[in-house]
């Protein structure tokens, strides 16, 4: 995504400013391109039109059209703050050759899915975007984006839909990036998330979705960076939360002062927070003051405990990540002895739950990033699971001479980014597997790496649903099984 996010924004003309590692993204526009946008913007009709919504993009926008009578009539329009169903009093705010987009300015007649958001922030902060929409419609919509992209991309449907997983819709975020900016005019710093305009954070004073040790610190959080002499030098705050311990990782592109360090040391132990520092890459982060406590998350229905690093990987939503982890061992039917391949393996948090429903079976895990699988390693020790074992591999890249990819298979779970697992499915000997069982971050990749192995590789999509990992956001995270050719 970093790639492919650098690409578009070279040909949309922005120059993009080299900064120290894990600073804030800079891509400042062409002077030339910027006063063009600015001219483009100013000859938008500005007048108010009347639209009526159809349904909802994929990231929480309603879709309408022009009406018969308007210079574009026909033209799809997304509008933001938007429900299907409703009638909406909207200003364009953009235009392109394929569609435009607009803000709502006022409700004519509104959904009855339509609620009253939560957050005081909602509309301002890009945090959530379906506040406004009941939580059933959001697993609904959902649900929708899944299946359309199945059809639209992949040109397949699961023979049936799994009923959705759902868990807490409030207070469970326990991991993200909070970006940090001193705000002359405001004379104040602020910690949040970023605007619907990303070039501006948003003035946050509570966040519902964070967990609540720190959702409702937002406005601490701020004066204390706003009172350090490196307020001006720290541009985000990660945080991430075990069972025991929560840490915040202070990126910092200067070094701390001894007086900032004791105030970061002051507030942490006010609030019950590990404070780390990060003034570098990934490997620079350290805890303030030496000792540290290990962040470990259990999960009891297989009695596994995994312990991680304050940037590692873990699914930000306890709750349904445990529901996760028993929907995919259900859906893939380990049985005892069998052997299983786990990809995109993390920590191990498919991983060791597998190892402990295969009995005398093996799994393998394979994982990209070298620190996880050492981690991984670890969390097997700590465990005390013998059956498994976890290799270092780019699973983008060619495979050949990989001594895991030689050993047999019964069944294969992938959790891969969002980018997909295309190109390690192409080099997979999947003749005699058993089942696949595909967890996905992002819809449109599941289909097409689905549409791959229906249509070209022969296997049958039995089975898929969406988990809702992130309540009020318009992310899909998504599930489903595949059965082999009968002839496999």
């Amino acid at each position: 995504m970093r790639a492919s996010g650098t690409a578009a924004a070279k040909r949309q003309g922005y120059r993009l400013h080299r900064l120290p590692p894990y600073g804030p993204a800079a891509a400042v526009c062409d002077n030339n391109r910027l006063s063009t946008s600015l001219r483009a913007v100013a000859r938008l009709d500005q007048t108010p039109k009347t639209l009526d919504v159809l349904h909802l993009t994929h990231d929480g926008r309603g879709v309408a059209r022009w009406p018969e009578g308007h210079s574009q009539a026909g033209k799809a329009v997304f509008v933001a703050g938007a429900l299907p169903g409703e009638t909406v009093s909207v200003q364009q705010t953009a235009r392109s050759k394929h569609f435009d987009e607009a803000k709502t300015l006022e409700v004519l007649a509104a959904s009855p899915d339509r609620v009253t958001p939560r957050c005081p922030h909602f509309g301002v902060c890009a945090g959530c975007v379906l506040q406004h929409l009941s939580e059933d419609r959001q697993i609904e919509a959902k649900q929708q984006v899944l299946l359309d992209n199945l059809q639209r991309i992949g040109h397949v449907a699961p023979a049936a839909v799994l009923p959705p997983l759902r868990g807490e819709a409030w207070g469970y975020r326990r991991k993200g990036r909070l970006s940090v900016r001193r705000v002359e005019k405001k004379d104040k710093t602020l910690v949040g998330f970023r605007e619907t305009d990303p070039r501006f954070v948003a003035d946050l004073r509570e966040c519902h979705t964070v967990i609540p040790q720190l959702g409702f610190k937002l406005d601490a959080l701020g004066a204390l960076v706003d009172g350090m002499d490196a307020r001006r030098d720290i541009p985000q705050i990660e945080f991430i939360a075990g069972d025991a311990a929560i840490a915040l990782v202070f990126r910092h592109l200067q070094p701390l002062s001894e007086a900032d360090r004791a105030k970061l040391a002051a507030f942490g132990q006010a609030h019950g927070f590990a404070i780390f520092l990060q003034p570098g890459g990934n490997d620079s982060v350290h805890p303030l003051g030496g000792e540290a406590p290990q962040l470990s998350f259990r999960l009891p229905q297989w009695d596994v405990e995994l312990l991680f690093r304050p940037l590692d990987f873990i699914q930000v939503n306890a709750k349904l990540n445990e529901a996760m982890i028993a929907r995919a061992l259900d859906l893939l039917d380990v049985q005892p002895g069998e052997r299983v391949l786990d990809l995109f393996c993390g920590l191990g948090n498919f991983t060791l739950p597998l190892a402990r429903a295969s009995g005398d079976g093996a799994v393998i895990g394979v994982e990209g990033d070298a620190g996880l699988v050492a981690r991984a390693r670890l969390n097997a020790e700590h465990n005390g699971m013998g059956n498994v074992q976890f290799f270092a591999a780019d699973l983008a890249q060619d495979l050949a001479g990989q001594p895991w990819l030689k050993q047999g298979f019964d069944k294969l779970l992938l959790d891969p980014a969002r980018a997909g697992a295309i190109e390690v499915l192409k080099q997979l000997p999947l003749k005699g597997l058993k089942k696949i069982v595909y967890v996905s971050c992002h819809p449109g990749s599941l289909a097409r790496d689905a549409g791959w192995l229906v249509n070209e590789a022969g296997w049958t999509l039995r089975e898929a649903g969406v988990m809702d990992m992130f309540p009020h956001t318009a992310h899909v995270e998504s599930i489903a099984v595949f059965d082999p050719p009968k002839k496999n």
